[in-house]
């Protein structure tokens, strides 16, 4: 007879394989699934009947700016309210570490704050989250653009040889302490000077390991071809995955490119090994900018720190009440973020369908109004387009945000429910989950999650969390070392 904690037994299992679902019960010990299956010789401490529930592996969220949340906020209540028990930080070019005391100029100013929770390496990073546990565990991405604020004098051009020799010896230290991998992000101000080949050059340490590249592009409207071969040449040179962060088309000039877009991908996946990521909503978000709002049919304001009233206020009506154009408003409002609707819906679905398309939330946690998709983006996926929609099964939706992400970011022993792997689980309702949340009551829990586990640990119940905090820091099991 086997000893176990926690005995589920009668759940619909979707296993986060893509295969179909099944009847069984999922014995859980010490944080791990011991027993998936017939458990008749199976001794629990607690059991419950999950008749009725769907259990699946907890969702990966692999596009985050959670950096700082984890810290400040470590009940993770957006994220493990959806089911999320692992979130990936450091997207888009921008994270915490090693941003130290340097100044958090845009868009660094979404996750980093005041002084609080700065960090000069990802040691020290990792070290706090250990000593201070947030809800759901977390791996983190090292961005190009906080390894350029730290280590430029002027950003306004591409570095020169002995930045290049700073910022990958930064990048050497982070793979050490155990990041996945970079992020760039050079659709930012910050970034936008970096050419191909500083990037190229800054990510040769991760060459000959198994960490990956993740690819904000320069352009996701008209250029977006151009961008996307651009970032996929550098990591082919590099032979290093990649993920294309947040794909989406732009503007409506551009609607229906996503059909060549995914075009290029697929022809580009002969030669490397690239997948991508994708939000459920049509809208993006992001710091307030001039090119971003023209593209949009409509903006809403999602913080201004010169004038905390905008914040849920769409542009033009606050210009119409005002007397003032595009350019004077925004420049008036800043710093400040938005909400862009620039894009088609049709083009969401296509790429949402990709085999290759993992779900990100991209969220922005510290925004005043945010973006829905901070609280709603993983029940939008299964309820929205996978059980109204029929955009796909729901073992293929589920696959997109457990199994699918941790084969593409190597965070072994997670994704699936399978002996020996970690016992973070979700306990849902097929037929009445779905994202609450909208773009004018955007920070609304979803409904139909019933329970969340995180390393076998209770972290949500019916509705509210648990004041559990089992999260843990996931490192890159390296199979290289830094070059």
């Amino acid at each position: 007879m086997t000893t176990c904690d926690l005995l589920l037994s009668n759940a619909t299992v979707f296993d986060g394989s893509g295969q179909a679902r099944r009847q069984a019960n999922v014995a859980v010990h010490q944080g791990l699934i011991c027993a998936v299956g017939e458990t008749e010789k199976v001794e629990a401490a607690r059991s419950i009947d999950l008749q009725g529930w769907a259990l699946a592996p907890g969702f990966i969220d692999v596009h985050t700016h959670d950096d700082r949340l984890l810290l400040s906020d470590p009940s993770m209540a957006p994220k493990v309210s959806q089911g999320v028990t692992t979130v990936i930080t450091g997207n888009c070019g921008i994270s915490l570490a090693p941003l130290g005391r340097h100044e958090a100029i845009p868009p660094l100013n979404l996750i980093a704050n005041g002084e609080d929770q700065r960090f000069d390496s990802f040691a020290a990073y990792f070290d706090a989250l250990s000593r201070q546990p947030p809800a759901v565990n977390c791996a983190a991405l090292v961005g190009h653009t906080t390894l350029r604020a730290v280590s430029m004098r002027a950003l306004e051009r591409p570095a020169d040889a002995a930045e290049i020799a700073r910022m990958q010896a930064l990048v050497r230290e982070a793979l050490q302490a155990g990041v996945l991998g970079l992020s760039t992000g050079t659709y930012y101000a910050p970034a936008q000077a970096a050419s191909a080949a500083e990037i190229r050059a800054v990510c040769e340490p991760l060459r000959g390991t198994d960490a990956l590249i993740a690819s904000h592009i320069r352009n996701e409207g008209d250029q977006v071809l151009e961008a996307m071969t651009e970032v996929m040449a550098i990591a082919n040179a590099l032979g290093v995955r990649q993920v294309l962060s947040h794909h989406k088309v732009l503007g409506r000039a551009n609607f229906g490119r996503s059909s060549q877009t995914l075009a290029l991908l697929d022809e580009a996946r002969g030669r490397g090994d690239v997948c991508l990521d994708c939000y459920p909503y049509t809208a993006a978000s992001t710091v307030l900018r001039k090119d971003a709002a023209e593209q949009a049919s409509r903006t809403l304001v999602t913080w201004s720190r010169a004038q905390p009233e905008a914040s849920g206020r769409y542009l033009d009506e606050l210009a119409a009440e005002r007397g003032l154009d595009l350019d004077q408003l925004i420049a008036a409002l800043q710093p400040a973020g938005a909400i862009y609707f620039s894009m088609d819906e049709a083009d969401v679905e296509r790429i949402l369908a990709h085999p290759q398309t993992m779900i990100g939330s991209d969220g922005l946690p510290h925004d005043t109004f945010p973006h829905p998709r901070l609280w709603g983006a993983f029940p939008r996926v299964l309820g929205h387009y996978a059980r109204e929609r029929q955009l796909f099964s729901l073992e293929t939706a589920v696959h997109k945000m457990t199994g699918l992400p941790a084969a593409r970011f190597g965070l072994r022993g997670r994704g699936l429910i399978k002996v020996g792997c970690a016992a973070d689980l979700v306990v849902f309702n097929p037929e009445q989950i779905r994202d609450n949340a909208t773009f004018s009551d955007p920070m609304r829990p979803a409904s139909g999650i019933h329970q969340v586990y995180v390393n076998g640990v209770l972290s949500w119940h019916d509705g509210a969390g648990t004041l559990a905090r089992a999260g843990q820091v996931i490192r890159r099991a390296a199979t290289g070392s830094p070059a």
